[in-house]
C-alpha cells in the first residue's frame, strides 16, 4: 500500500524534473528559477503523499492523475515566472503552459464524476492548484502593472491565514455559482494580461475589475460565516441557559404536595 501511495507524487516529480529540462533546453531557465520549480515540486509531492496516507486512498486515481497534470505545469509556469525576473522569458511558451492548465481545470472534474471518483483530497488538489497558478501568474502582471496585482493571488493564502485565528472561517460555505465565475475571471483576465492580447490601459482595467471581483466574493463570503458564527453563538448561549433552568427547577416529583382539606 505504501508503494501504490507514494508512486504519484514520485511520478508528479519526475515529470516537472522533465519538463523544467526541456525548458531549460529550449528556452532557457535562470538558477533562480530552478530553485523555485524544484522547490514547489518537492513540497507538492510531500503534501501530495500525505493527503494519501492520511486519506488511506492507494493511488491517485484518474481525476487526481489529472490534476497532477495541471500541478506539473504549474511548476513550469513558476520556473519561468522567476526565471523573468532577471531575463526576458518567451511569451507563448509560458501563455500555453498557463492555458493547458487552465484548459484541464474543467477536465478533472468531469473525469471525477464520470469514474465515480470525487474525493474531498481531489477537490482540495484541484482548488490548491489553481490558488497557487493565480498567485504565481499575479507575480508576473505585476512588473507591468504594480505589486497590486498580486493581491488576487494573495487573497486565498491570507483567508486561510486569517482562519488559524479565527476558526469559525473554516466552516463550509453554501455552494455559490457566482463563486466559480469569480475564481474562472481570475484566470481569464490574468491570461489575457500574461499574453498582452489587449492595450495596456484595458488589461489595466480587466485586471482591476477582476481583483474587484475578487473582493467582493470574500467579502460577501467573511459576512456569511460571521453571520453564521453570531447565530451558532446565540444558539449555544440559548442553550446553556436552557440548560441551567432545567438543573435549578425542581422535579415535579420532588415538589412538596399541599396538605389535604380535611387534615
Amino acid at each position: 500500500m505504501t508503494a501504490r501511495q507514494s508512486r504519484g507524487p514520485i511520478v508528479g516529480l519526475a515529470a516537472h524534473v522533465i519538463l523544467v529540462t526541456a525548458l531549460a533546453a529550449t528556452v532557457g531557465v535562470s538558477a533562480a528559477g530552478w530553485l523555485a520549480g524544484a522547490a514547489y515540486a518537492v513540497v507538492l509531492a510531500v503534501v501530495l503523499g500525505a493527503g494519501l496516507r492520511r486519506t488511506g486512498m492507494r493511488a491517485l486515481g484518474p481525476a487526481n492523475a489529472v490534476t497532477l497534470g495541471r500541478a506539473t505545469l504549474v511548476g513550469g509556469v513558476t520556473a519561468l515566472v522567476v526565471t523573468s525576473f532577471t531575463a526576458p522569458v518567451p511569451t507563448p511558451v509560458l501563455v500555453t503552459l498557463v492555458g493547458v492548465a487552465l484548459a484541464l481545470d474543467g477536465v478533472d472534474g468531469q473525469v471525477a464524476r464520470r469514474t465515480n471518483s470525487t474525493t474531498k483530497l481531489g477537490a482540495r488538489f484541484d482548488m490548491e492548484v489553481d490558488a497557487f497558478l493565480i498567485l504565481v501568474l499575479s507575480v508576473f502582471v505585476a512588473g507591468t502593472f504594480g505589486w497590486w496585482t498580486i493581491a488576487m493571488g494573495a487573497a486565498r493564502y491570507v483567508f486561510v491565514a486569517a482562519s488559524w485565528a479565527w476558526p469559525w472561517l473554516n466552516a463550509p460555505l453554501p455552494p455559490k455559482f457566482s463563486r466559480k465565475v469569480v475564481a474562472a475571471v481570475q484566470g481569464v483576465a490574468l491570461v489575457v494580461a500574461t499574453a498582452s492580447l489587449l492595450p495596456e490601459a484595458v488589461a489595466f482595467v480587466l485586471v482591476a475589475a477582476a481583483l474587484a471581483s475578487l473582493t467582493w466574493s470574500f467579502g460577501r463570503d467573511v459576512q456569511w460565516l460571521a453571520a453564521e458564527e453570531r447565530r451558532r453563538r446565540l444558539a449555544d448561549a440559548r442553550a446553556r441557559v436552557a440548560a441551567r433552568r432545567t438543573v435549578l427547577l425542581p422535579s415535579p416529583r420532588l415538589r412538596p404536595q399541599p396538605a389535604p382539606a380535611n387534615a
